[in-house]
């Protein structure tokens, strides 16, 4: 058996694309006998060649049947392309200028989320940090009342030939909800899917552009927009937020098991404790733990987190929300009387919240290493 005997058989053999043989096409190359093993190797244009394995196994059976079955040549036939494939492109990274994305959550809702979001982007800002912040909540958007855009008009902006959607921009933070696109009047009747596909275009076909922190708040609870976002992106860590109500720490406790679980693996920077007490202005010396005392201290102790700052059940809280400027705007103005307390204490416990997560992302991003998307396994 010589190599001259394998190009006589291979010359039998028709290539279904142009009815011409393996032969004729310069199909074959590099024919080895070694004993009753025979190996060559077939050349074919490219690797999506509709008909490669057919033609291997015609090349294995003429073969075979013209030289003998004692012929080993099954497995020995090794393929090779003139055009070898494009190297594939990695695909754009979900919002590249972004350095850390911070969730803010709440195992329920009614603890003040929102507008504790509403007050860090704010007091981010005011500290010069280009900020960026989505409305996550899809059934309760609540951002646009909070920074009295509620009717502004969405536009598209056209970046590197490719229409975005524009962020709004006020108090110096950029902003998007799912308030801007539906009426405000009405309840977002929407499945599962599509309330994710709407909150995957707001961060995916957005130009947030270069920020330092890009909050997202997240609805309460642990539901599919959770696992829409940490799918979407490398969530750099999340804040929860309850009230000292065991009902609250109950599903706060629930919340920070979903980010430590293995398959999400989301780093939590820490709790706020929100309405911790109440203060009447006619007796600024007094404090009313409506909610009880401590819960989120505690639940911050036994979890091992760290307490970012309590915020008291301050009625002026709501009230800006309400109209539209969220309280720690302006934190410039904040005076401290000579005995050390403070005129404004809401805005001093949203303007150490901001530094305390300034402080954690920064000891999170030395410590850790960048979080990954979850990846979805069927």
């Amino acid at each position: 058996m010589s190599s001259q005997d394998i190009l006589n058989v291979l010359s039998g053999v028709r290539y279904p694309g142009n009815g011409k043989s393996l032969v004729e096409n310069n199909m074959v190359d590099d024919i080895r006998i070694d004993g009753d093993k025979v190996s060559f190797v077939l050349e074919f244009e490219k690797p999506t060649d509709p008909f490669i394995r057919s033609v291997v196994r015609m090349a294995e059976t003429a073969i075979e049947q013209q030289l003998g079955e004692d012929v080993k040549v099954k497995g020995n036939i090794q393929l090779r392309y003139r055009q070898q494939p494009a190297e594939p492109q990695a695909p754009r990274p979900v919002l590249p200028g972004v350095k850390n994305i911070i969730g803010i959550s709440s195992g329920k809702g009614g603890v003040g989320k929102s507008t504790v979001s509403a007050n860090i982007a704010v007091a981010l800002a005011a500290k010069g940090y280009k900020v960026g912040l989505l409305d996550a909540d899809i059934f309760g958007p609540s951002m646009p009342k909070m920074f009295g855009v509620e009717d502004e008009p969405i536009y598209m902006i056209n970046r590197d030939g490719k229409d975005w959607i524009e962020p709004i921009e006020k108090y110096g933070v950029k902003m998007l909800s799912i308030g801007f696109l539906v009426d405000k009047e009405n309840a977002a009747v929407w499945r599962g899917t599509m309330a994710s596909n709407a909150l995957r275009q707001l961060i995916t076909e957005a130009w947030w552009g270069e920020l330092d922190y890009f909050l997202i708040d997240m609805p309460p609870g642990t539901s599919d927009i959770h696992l829409t976002l940490v799918q979407t992106l490398p969530i750099t860590g999340v804040v929860i937020v309850t009230t000292p109500q065991e009902v609250a720490l109950a599903d706060a406790r629930k919340g920070i098991a979903m980010f430590r679980d293995e398959k999400i693996n989301v780093p939590v920077l820490g709790i706020v404790e929100n309405m911790a007490w109440f203060t009447p202005e006619s007796h600024p010396e007094e404090k009313y733990y409506i909610f009880g005392k401590g819960g989120g201290v505690a639940l911050a102790e036994k979890l091992g987190v760290k307490l970012l700052v309590q915020i008291p059940l301050v009625a002026g809280i709501c009230e800006d929300a309400d109209n539209g400027k969220p309280s720690s705007l302006d934190l410039s103005s904040r005076r401290l009387k000579e005995d050390g307390e403070t005129c404004d204490i809401e805005k001093v416990a949203f303007d150490l919240l901001a530094d305390s997560i300034v402080k954690q992302c920064d000891e999170r991003n030395r410590n850790l290493p960048p979080t990954l998307k979850v990846e979805v396994s069927k």
